[in-house]
């Protein structure tokens, strides 16, 4: 009797689970992994917004000045400007303009014509009402486009947008002359994880339409880089698919992308992308002889986008964010590198831990900007120097952003 206890309790010890619970195990663990991720940050986890004035030309925002929580909305009010403005002022005054799809209804191909809103970060560091031709203006200055990812307020958007431009106008000590966009669609949160995440997923496509008639706006001899992160970077894929179909189906609006006189430079941050995007039967390999530079950040212990695939489950496919790609998938004559950041930013997701990387800094410095001012004259660029692998320390000195001059 005794015998025939035991042998009960083992078997039922060793039984298999139901099939069914593998399923609820999985979706758990998803959840629970995006919500650790995606909630606002606590303070104590705030990066320096910037260096004291007698710092900026020293150090790339190593030492704090004022900090803020990654969700909290700006306090400058997006019609104008009020008594509290924004803490880039006592930085640098930069030249930061925000472009603003907020409220724009889904739509299913690229526009023949969009009435976004436009706002420009003023001397005092206040948000200003403007329009797109003061954007456009100076066509040879060159463009930095910042696409921010999902959960994003558009006073968040434009905070990390700013803090972008601190952090490269900080560590690129010979940064050239950038006028810093950024991309604000409307990504703030809306209902459960899961859901909020697969719906961003599809409104990501409707803001590529958008992206793509920004930028078939820009002239092409003037020099253009993009820096997508997490989401941003499917919004920009999208975008250059558009306009690469446009151009083929000869649609006078457009101008050219695929013989630009000037550069392009693409940097994918933690891509909410798939990993085949631009394999040889990938659905962004057409955007290629868009690109003259592609650098790819991404993280193998990124534990948010380790789940990817529930998102679209017809993409069978991992993130570009989590796993790289083959280098052999890149042609010849386009400048190419990816490093793995997770020994730098472990399993977060959180795009200020990349730019609290002086490494990583660097790293998007290169990617984004260097040669960028050469413009028609590229050919005439010095090659750019090797960037740093992420497993080294940054103690290397600020990259050189612009060789040639401008």
């Amino acid at each position: 009797m005794h015998l025939d206890i035991l042998s009960a309790i083992r078997a039922s010890a060793t039984r298999r689970r139901p099939a069914f619970v593998k399923p609820c195990i999985g979706a758990i663990a998803w959840l629970a992994a995006l919500a650790a991720l995606l909630l606002p940050a606590a303070r104590g986890d705030d990066l320096p917004w910037c260096p004291p004035p007698s710092l900026v030309e020293l150090a790339p925002c190593d030492e704090a000045a004022e900090s803020f929580p990654e969700s909290t909305p700006s306090a400058a009010a997006a019609d104008g400007c009020d008594d509290t403005c924004s803490p880039a002022a006592p930085c640098r005054q930069r030249d930061v303009w925000s472009v603003i799809t907020r409220g724009l209804p889904d739509i299913g191909r690229m526009p023949t014509h969009v009435n976004p809103g436009v706002e420009r970060l003023d001397a005092r560091g206040c948000w200003q009402k403007t329009d797109l031709s003061g954007l456009l203006e100076n066509p040879r200055q060159p463009l930095l486009v910042f696409i921010h990812g999902n959960r994003y307020d558009h006073g968040s958007a434009r905070e990390q947008g700013l803090l972008l431009a601190a952090r490269t106008s900080a560590t690129c000590a010979d940064a050239a002359d950038v006028r810093t966009v950024i991309f604000s669609w409307p990504s703030d949160k809306q209902g459960i994880l899961l859901r909020d995440s697969r719906a961003k997923y599809e409104r990501a496509v409707t803001e590529g339409h958008y992206l793509a008639w920004l930028l078939s706006q820009v002239e092409p001899d003037r020099p253009v880089a993009i820096v997508g992160y997490s989401y941003g970077s499917l919004v920009a894929l999208e975008a250059l698919e558009d306009l690469v179909h446009a151009e083929a189906a000869g649609r006078s609006d457009v101008r050219t992308w695929t013989d630009r006189t000037a550069p392009l430079h693409v940097v994918l941050v933690a891509g909410a992308v798939r990993q085949d995007a631009f394999a040889p039967r990938g659905p962004y390999r057409e955007t290629l002889p868009c690109i003259d530079r592609l650098t790819v950040l991404y993280n193998s212990d990124d534990i948010a986008l380790r789940f990817f695939e529930y998102v679209d489950r017809s993409l069978r496919t991992e993130a570009l964010g989590h796993d790289g790609m083959p280098a052999g998938w890149i042609p010849r004559g386009i400048g190419f590198s990816q490093v793995d950041c997770a020994e730098i930013v472990g399993p977060s997701h959180r795009f200020k831990n990349y730019l609290a990387s002086s490494t990583l800094m660097r790293r998007i410095c290169s990617g984004a900007g260097q040669g960028l001012c050469c413009g028609p004259h590229a050919g005439a660029c010095p090659a750019p120097a090797e960037a740093p692998d992420a497993e080294s320390t940054a103690s290397d000195g600020p990259a050189s952003v612009c060789p040639c001059g401008h």
